[in-house]
């Protein structure tokens, strides 16, 4: 069995490679990055004696999955599952963006994964298989800063809904899992209210969840509590506290 996982070549999506790798399961990654995923690679197939197959994409750049990618990854009959540890955000992410840096952001963190699913979905309608999603606490609530990347993983997280409603009596394994800070590069060195979580307990926890038909969850799970807080209060009251998240 194998495992495809785009965003691989860093924090959570290298996490999960070496989670699943630990576990015998081939792999599939994906990332802009050959450089990087090389030398995943090479260490993966060293350590656990399994397949790993890279390939270098551009998730910003739809029409590249849309020319090339499924052909090379849905014909393998052993595919298990696909998961989206994948995220772009720019620095200066508002609601002034530039066109052509929203569309970056929006395919890298929406638009192309929904293409995948969509293309994947109907090929293996009838199999076991697992599609995995991560979203944001930034999509909480509305913001002035990654504003589009935030609107992003909100739509992302409605797709998800979506699918899994729809396939609620099939064999599709839909699960969706909202992130808060996690103890990667882009938290080091920031000063965080709340506390950081482990992307090695979320990456083991996402393996151990990869047979459970729906899962839509928070991680670390005290962001569940923020969201329902978030949800009674007030909007004009929020808007002092947005730059929490």
């Amino acid at each position: 069995m194998s495992y495809l996982i785009v965003g691989a070549s860093s924090g959570l999506g290298r996490e999960l490679a070496y989670s699943f790798a630990r576990n015998k399961k081939n792999l599939y990654l994906i990332s802009r990055d050959e450089r990087d995923l090389k030398s995943i690679k090479s260490d993966l197939e060293k350590k656990y004696k399994i397949i790993v197959n890279i390939l270098t994409f551009d998730f910003s750049k739809i029409e590249e999955i849309q020319k090339n990618l499924i052909e090379k990854v849905v014909p393998d009959q052993d595919l298990e599952g696909i998961l989206f540890p994948i995220g772009l955000m720019f620095e200066k992410d508002t609601v002034n963006l530039e066109i052509d840096e929203m569309k970056k952001i929006f395919n890298a963190n929406c638009l192309s994964i929904i293409y995948l699913i969509s293309k994947v979905v109907k090929i293996i309608s009838q199999k076991n298989f697992l599609v995995v999603g991560f979203g944001s606490v930034s999509g909480l609530l509305g913001r002035n800063l990654n504003s589009n990347y935030a609107a992003a993983k909100r739509a992302l997280e409605s797709f998800f809904e979506s699918l899994a409603f729809e396939n609620i009596n099939t064999n599709l394994k839909v699960q969706f899992y909202t992130l808060g800070y996690l103890n990667t590069n882009l938290a080091f060195g920031k000063k965080l209210i709340f506390p950081k979580g482990s992307i090695n307990k979320l990456a083991k926890l996402v393996y151990k969840n990869r047979n459970m038909k729906m899962v839509k969850t928070f991680f670390p799970y005290y962001w569940s509590v923020v969201a329902l807080i978030l949800k009674l209060v007030p909007v004009k009251f929020l808007i002092n506290f947005k730059k929490l998240f």
